[in-house]
């Protein structure tokens, strides 16, 4: 068995170890989630620079193909070839001045439905030397299914949706460069003339997008929201064709501005912000990268934990023989208290502060056993009548066996068994809570009566009293006064459960007689029923 010193040691050395861990923890918590809320907020502010360049690129796209395509309308006014042609070159003077103010314009372009007209084409102008357009060849589409909308999309995919659209990339016509394009229908009188849009670079857009890094292998890409992917450094998106559409890779996607998702066996993390085309811009780092140094800091407080630790034990065992004494009678003390004894003798009173434990413990001592003296009561005490219950009849049954066994011809009592009439029709005609009252009442009348014996109450609508000294000798004149206690309360009673019956049988203990105390609770009882019996017959 170690001792006290010992053991004080190890308790406190456990202490403070386990406040070094919780330390531990809540500094390694705390720094991880500082490092991720920076992380966070750093991958949302490059997501916020690049969504402003990107929108700045995309919106003036957006707005040169908005203004072409009303002007394209409203100067419509009608589908003959020769009107056609004039229209046509209103819209190329337009779109000229337009796309020449519009930043990285690749090509721009208006084609005429052939279902419209075969002889007026449209045109088609390119800017491949990044300084002025050149008039091109426009694409001859007559030789394409103008309703398969895998084929020359920058014109099909705008008819078919019927509304402005960005399209994914795609292979340009005749110039075999990679492309991403903003579209318009135009109609006239609801009749589809044909489309007006503007070609830009895909590597420009890429260039922007590759342009967002962060750590060493942070990366953006740009999807849609349901997945699709327009641009990512590590996937090929020329791919994109019917039936083998690029996606973002699985858990990229999702409502939250930051999500969590596994990629080419790396846990990453992402923040993405909706672009004005419709798109979304994502920037992407590996969570390993986002951890920073708070594995190194949660291992440097870990060494000086282990050596604190070592220099408080240290100091501990040189402190504990000092109180080594008063805390093995404490011990002892609380030994007994563990058996049950709170009598006890504590005379450390030093004025430090173990005499102050000294103390605060024959103070605790002592609430202890009133504390517990209290529940006892409590345990035997009925919480309806607040007379004695069940258990404490059995208890002081056992006590009165034990007396009858030890002296039976010395001993003298009496046991009184109560039964409440009419119990069940009180409660089926006016609810338990009066039936409550009833049988609260009842308690009352007994306790009033046989004011120094214990009343308890053994069943539903039983009580039991058991009457020693002044109520024994008394015991034939209190059940009469009994009878009359009843007579009076029912004669003041106002209501029907406040009237009450109480059938009575009183058995006084005869050591010729009664070898247990059973033997007179069986006369009482047989005393009681007679009782109620006999009532019942006046009544009848």
């Amino acid at each position: 068995m170690h001792s006290i010193r010992t053991r004080l040691t190890v308790m406190m050395l456990g202490v403070i170890m386990a406040v070094f861990v919780i330390v531990m923890i809540l500094s390694a918590l705390f720094i991880r989630n500082s490092e991720g809320r920076q992380s966070e907020q750093l991958l949302l502010l490059l997501c916020e620079t690049g969504e402003r360049n990107l929108d700045y690129y995309f919106d003036s796209v957006q707005n040169s193909v908005g203004k072409v395509s009303d002007f394209a309308e409203s100067d419509l006014d009608g589908l003959e070839d020769r009107k056609l042609s004039a229209h046509v070159e209103h819209v190329s003077a337009f779109f000229d001045e337009v796309a020449s103010k519009t930043n990285e314009v690749l090509t721009y372009y208006y084609r005429i439905d052939p279902s419209v007209s075969d002889q007026v084409k449209g045109f088609w102008y390119t800017n491949l030397d990044g300084r002025d357009f050149t008039e091109h060849e426009v694409t001859d589409i007559t030789q394409y299914d103008v309703e398969d909308t895998s084929k020359l999309v920058w014109f099909t995919v705008p008819k078919h949706e019927g509304k402005p659209i960005w399209l994914p990339p795609y292979i340009t016509d005749n110039l075999d460069m990679r492309v991403i394009s903003y579209n318009e229908p135009i109609y006239y009188k609801g009749e589809f003339v044909g489309v007006v849009g503007i070609e830009i670079d895909y590597s420009t857009m890429a260039e922007q997008v590759d342009s967002i890094r962060l750590y060493d292998n942070g990366y953006a890409f740009i999807n849609d929201e349901k997945g699709k992917l327009f641009y990512h450094p590590r996937i090929d998106v020329s791919t994109l064709n019917a039936g083998n559409t690029p996606q973002a890779p699985e858990g990229a996607v999702g409502d939250s501005t930051f999500l969590r998702y596994r990629y080419e066996g790396v846990d990453r993390v992402a923040a993405w912000l909706p672009l004005s085309n419709g798109m979304r811009l994502n920037v992407t780092v590996p969570v390993s990268e986002t951890e920073g140094d708070w594995k190194e800091l949660v291992m440097n407080i870990l060494i000086v934990s282990v050596e604190v630790l070592i220099v408080a034990g240290l100091f501990m065992m040189l402190f504990t023989r000092r109180i080594t004494k008063p805390l093995e009678q404490l011990t002892k003390a609380a030994e007994q208290m563990e058996n049950g004894n709170y009598s006890h003798t504590l005379v450390y009173d030093k004025d430090d502060e173990v005499g102050r434990l000294t103390k605060t413990f024959r103070h605790l001592s002592g609430h202890m056993k009133e504390h517990i003296s209290d529940l006892n009561e409590q345990v035997y005490i009925d919480a309806l009548t607040h007379v004695k219950n069940k258990g404490a009849f059995a208890k002081a049954l056992e006590e009165l066996q034990e007396q009858m066994d030890l002296e039976p011809g010395r001993l003298g009592f009496a046991i009184g068994m109560f039964d409440c009439d009419d119990l069940k029709q009180i409660n089926d005609r006016f609810g338990h809570e009066k039936g409550d009252e009833y049988l609260k009442t009842a308690s009352r009348a007994i306790g009033q009566v046989f004011k120094h014996s214990p009343v308890f109450r053994v069943g539903g609508d039983e009580f039991a009293a058991i009457l020693k000294n002044e109520d024994y000798e008394n015991r034939d004149a209190l059940s009469s006064a009994f009878k009359k206690t009843l007579t009076g309360l029912n004669a003041a009673a106002g209501n029907d459960w406040e009237r009450i019956s109480v059938a009575m049988g009183l058995a006084s203990y005869d050591p010729g007689r009664d070898r247990t105390v059973n033997d007179v609770i069986h006369r009482a009882d047989k005393l009681m029923y007679a009782d109620k019996r006999s009532r019942k017959n006046i009544h009848a």
